[in-house]
C-alpha cells in the first residue's frame, strides 16, 4: 500500500472518503506525475515541480494548486502570498469531477518554478510562459 493511501486511511471516515476520491481523480488525470508523501501531505510533481495536493485541515481537507491563482478559475480561493489556489471539500459529494479535470489540466500547462524558489530567494518565474 502506498504511502498516500496511509495516510488517507488514517483520515476519520468522512474525510477519507474525500481523500480516496481526490487520490483517485489525481492518479487518473496526472498519470505521469510522482506522487509522494511532502510535508506530510500527499503532493504530485511533474520535473520535480509540485503541482497540486491535499491536506486534512480541522474542519475540511484541502485541495491546493501551487500555481491555481493563475488558472483563472472562479472556485478556487487564493492561499498564501505567491500563487496557489485551494478549495475546501467537507463531504466527497462537493467534489465536482469535471471541475477537478479542469483544473488538473490547467495545473500541467500553467507552472510557476516552485522547485527553484529558494534559489531564486523567493522569486517566482513561469516555467511555461504564457
Amino acid at each position: 500500500m502506498s504511502q498516500i493511501q496511509d495516510y488517507n486511511n488514517s483520515q476519520t471516515a468522512e474525510n477519507k472518503e474525500i481523500c480516496d476520491l481526490l487520490l483517485a481523480i489525481i492518479n487518473e488525470n496526472l498519470s505521469d506525475a510522482e506522487s509522494k508523501i511532502w510535508h506530510a501531505h500527499p503532493v504530485w510533481f511533474l520535473d520535480g515541480n509540485p503541482v497540486v495536493g491535499y491536506s486534512k485541515l480541522k474542519d475540511s481537507v484541502r485541495l491546493l494548486f501551487w500555481s491555481g491563482q493563475s488558472f483563472d478559475e472562479e472556485k478556487l480561493q487564493n492561499e498564501g502570498s505567491f500563487k496557489a489556489a485551494e478549495m475546501r471539500y467537507t463531504n466527497s459529494n462537493q467534489i465536482n469531477e469535471q471541475d477537478l479535470k479542469r483544473w488538473l489540466e490547467k495545473s500541467r500547462e500553467i507552472q510557476w518554478d516552485y522547485k527553484n524558489i529558494v534559489k531564486r530567494k523567493g522569486e517566482l518565474l513561469r516555467i511555461k510562459p504564457l
